[in-house]
């Protein structure tokens, strides 16, 4: 599997991991998403980039989402990245790349 199939994998499976989670709105797109391609980039994985680490030895995956009024962002983020780093470890550790770095930005409250 070559780096942008990996990275697309990683991205559909993130989004798809977090998406169904108590307090998640949606998975916010980011402007490159919108101005970028269908055939760039699958709809369904709008608001999960991943990138390879700068060291070549990891991911690093950005989730950006926007929240349900009535849920803690706090608690959404803390869930989001919890699942999210689940969902990339299974399918990278047999690659042997675990090391995983999530950042998950709330982008606004419904």
């Amino acid at each position: 599997m070559t780096s942008q199939d990996t990275r697309r994998t990683l991205e559909g499976t993130v989004a798809d991991a977090v998406r169904p989670l108590p307090g998640v709105a949606y998975l916010r797109p980011a402007l490159t998403d919108l101005l970028r391609g269908a055939v760039a980039r699958p709809a369904g994985s709008a608001g999960v980039r991943a990138v390879p680490a700068p060291d070549g030895r990891g991911w690093r995956i950005d989730v950006k989402l926007t929240t349900l009024r009535g849920h803690r962002a706090v608690d959404v983020s803390r869930a989001v990245r919890d699942v999210a780093r689940a969902a990339a470890l299974t399918l990278l550790e047999p690659d042997g790349t675990p090391d995983i770095e999530i950042t998950v930005t709330v982008t606004g409250v419904l």
